[in-house]
């Protein structure tokens, strides 16, 4: 039997959930985790076939913690080679918020066996690999951002 990621590329979406504090949501793997167990991550999941990114992570999300998520952006695809595994896949993840009404639960134990809001300053550790690309460019962006925020004051100001 072919296995997704391991005889063939798989393809997963995930967010990069934000609450109203600015903290965000990090998942631990479980035991019956396809891939690096043990390690905190943006929650997410495999596609389906003919199911679109934002759909197959709304649905993930939704089945795995009983939330529904806001989604503000897509950051750009990535590849999560995990090499000690032999598993590749092509990740996309999506910046998103929670609704301040919604409480984010384990629905699905064996795939995950912790949550937590977090500080961007302050994240558990280990991380996953594609969570610390996603860490990354959101920093980057961010860091993008201020920058042309700056730049537009300063055009303002003259």
């Amino acid at each position: 039997m072919m296995r997704v990621g391991v005889d063939y590329i798989g393809v997963s979406a995930g967010a990069m959930i934000f609450n109203d504090k600015g903290e965000i949501l990090l998942a631990k793997r479980g035991p019956l985790a396809k891939n690096e167990r043990g390690t905190w991550e943006n929650p997410g999941g495999a596609v389906k076939f003919n199911e679109t990114l934002e759909a197959a992570v709304r649905r993930e999300i939704k089945e795995e913690y009983g939330i529904g998520i806001e989604i503000i952006e897509q950051l750009p695809a990535a590849d999560h080679i995990i090499r000690g595994e032999k598993q590749h896949w092509v990740a996309t993840t999506f910046l998103a918020k929670i609704r301040p009404d919604q409480k984010p639960k384990i629905l699905e134990p064996g795939k995950c066996s912790d949550i937590g809001w977090f500080s961007l300053n302050r994240l558990p550790k280990p991380l996953s690999l594609i969570t610390q690309q996603d860490l990354k460019k959101y920093r980057e962006q961010e860091g993008k951002q201020l920058v042309n925020r700056i730049r537009w004051r300063q055009n303002i100001i003259r």
